[in-house]
């Protein structure tokens, strides 16, 4: 079953095998979920046990909803996670180093048959990975669905709809996302509309 997951195949999620192991991986998140504003060690050590892979200096703000509590999630080192990120982790998501996501985007990797025969009682379902690079920034309220990879640099503008792959170093936006521009000089000199970016401290 476990190579069906994440085969691309139709499989049935409704396995009892596949159930049993989810709700280990709930009960982890639910723990997460309760924790103290403060409690910065605790969150570590949740963070270590429910996530494929955790690099160093990384935060999750919860609310964090997953269907698997983060099981496939790999993180890089320094990725900083706003927020209720709600994904549909049913296989592997990948997240660069230094990767931000701002508050409330969802990351899915899994659907369903368009066929409605294949939708019934006992809907079969499919999973394709997601890849999100390194030094990204996720704009609040995005949603990223199945196979879906984002080159290093980019920025997704808030409440884009990701459908298809986009490019390094560039800023894309809408629904469907679509690539906006690439990152330029002007980045280079401004930080936001007319606002020069001064030398840092």
């Amino acid at each position: 079953m476990n190579e069906q997951i994440h085969s691309g195949d139709l499989y049935n999620p409704n396995d009892s095998d596949v159930t049993k192991e989810q709700d280990s991986c709930l009960e982890l998140m639910y723990q997460f979920n309760q924790t103290h504003p403060t409690e910065y060690d605790k969150r570590g050590k949740l963070l270590k046990q429910m996530l494929c892979d955790v690099g160093e200096g990384c935060c999750i703000l919860p609310p964090f909803t997953a269907n698997w509590g983060g099981h496939f999630l790999h993180l890089g080192d320094h990725v900083y996670i706003n927020f209720g990120l709600t994904l549909v982790d049913d296989t592997h998501i990948y997240i660069g180093d230094c990767t931000m996501l701002g508050p409330n985007v969802t990351i899915t990797v899994a659907g369903h048959p368009v066929l409605p025969e294949l939708r019934g009682e006992h809907p079969w379902q499919y999973n394709l990975p997601v890849h999100i690079g390194k030094n990204c920034w996720i704009g609040a309220g995005v949603v990223i669905l199945p196979g879906v990879t984002i080159g290093d640099h980019s920025v997704i503008g808030a409440g884009s709809i990701v459908v298809k792959d986009i490019p390094a170093d560039t800023v894309a936006v809408g629904n469907p996302c679509h690539v906006l521009r690439p990152i330029s000089e002007h980045d280079e000199e401004y930080y936001f509309r007319d606002r020069k970016i001064k030398p840092m401290k």
